[in-house]
């Protein structure tokens, strides 16, 4: 058995065509056009005090990262959707001005990005809230409740997954995912990154964010029975207040699977999530491995770099 390497600090995620990495210092995608070149866009991470000082709390750690995360990989999204199905020739034409919208202009990409995610998560938590309270009648009990809302929200989460990957776009973005946890597998197995050796392990990992985003709705059942369920203003207060709540309990269920996926009684605790994974990654063809491949390898090298040799934002 190789010799596994922890990769605490590296991360992943599918973008257009594409993939990204994250390191200790700094984000990279890889990404590949449609003349078959490789194009990559780095963003330096900005070490704030106060951010990091958040990321060593437990509980308040997840929040922090979780928005770190959003902004940052709107940005890559930015870049990767700029330049899909685009030619290269053509790319000093391409102006971010008049491919986003005005609130993007105003307020910045990365916080575009973070009000997305909080206006969805506000959408998915008041919503399966409000459709549980009409099954009151046959479910009055306030146990039976939360379990009925958390249902709703799984139903909801495993139908827009299903849904959006029946289209040929987002089924490629999966695909991508599935190269990106292959790598990281490959990488933490001590195995070369070739395409023959990351294409012999799995697509599914214990860190990603689809196990994240099911252990919100798993997580959120038990700790809103601590609270009121009636009446329904109230229960929707409370619901919104407890998101940075069920957050930050999620992102330690997660850390924790991790932790634990090599212990055989304890793996299976990471199992939904893995489960999930099997909507939101599909298998890679070679050459999206290969992008995947590049994108790692260009960001353990930037990483690596002086930091004078490593600007906030730069295409390479």
């Amino acid at each position: 058995m190789s010799k596994q390497t922890e990769t605490p600090a590296y991360g992943g995620q599918a973008v257009m065509e594409g993939v990204m990495f994250g390191g200790k210092n700094t984000t990279v995608t890889a990404i590949r056009r449609n003349d078959n070149s490789l194009d990559f866009f780095e963003v330096k991470k900005k070490k704030r005090p106060w951010v990091e000082k958040l990321k060593k709390i437990p509980f308040l750690r997840g929040v922090a990262a979780i928005v770190e995360a959003s902004a940052n990989g709107t940005k890559h999204l930015n870049f990767s959707t700029e330049r899909y199905d685009v030619n290269p020739e053509d790319d000093d034409q391409i102006e971010s001005t008049e491919q986003t919208s005005k609130l993007t202009m105003i307020l910045g990409v990365a916080a575009v990005g973070v009000l997305t995610f909080i206006f969805g998560k506000l959408i998915f938590t008041a919503l399966p809230a409000a459709l549980a309270e009409l099954f009151r009648p046959v479910f009055p009990g306030h146990v039976a409740q939360n379990l009925i809302e958390g249902f709703i929200k799984l139903i909801f989460l495993l139908s827009y997954i299903y849904i959006i990957s029946l289209t040929p776009l987002i089924k490629r973005v999966f695909q991508y995912h599935g190269a990106e946890h292959k790598v990281i597998n490959a990488f933490e197995n001590g195995k070369e990154l070739n395409v023959q050796n990351v294409q012999d392990q799995s697509r599914l990992h214990y860190r990603c964010g689809s196990s994240f985003i099911l252990f919100t709705v798993i997580v959120g059942v038990f700790i809103y029975l601590a609270v009121p369920s009636e009446p329904l203003w109230e229960r929707l207060t409370y619901r919104i207040a407890l998101i940075p709540v069920v957050l930050g309990a999620s992102y330690e269920v997660l850390q924790l699977t991790n932790r634990v996926r090599n212990v055989p009684s304890l793996r299976w605790l990471g199992y939904p999530g893995l489960w999930l994974q099997l909507l939101t990654t599909k298998e890679p063809k070679d050459a999206q491995v290969e992008v995947a491949i590049a994108s790692f390898e260009e960001m353990r090298k930037r990483d690596a770099a002086p930091a004078e040799d490593n600007p906030v934002n730069r295409i390479v």
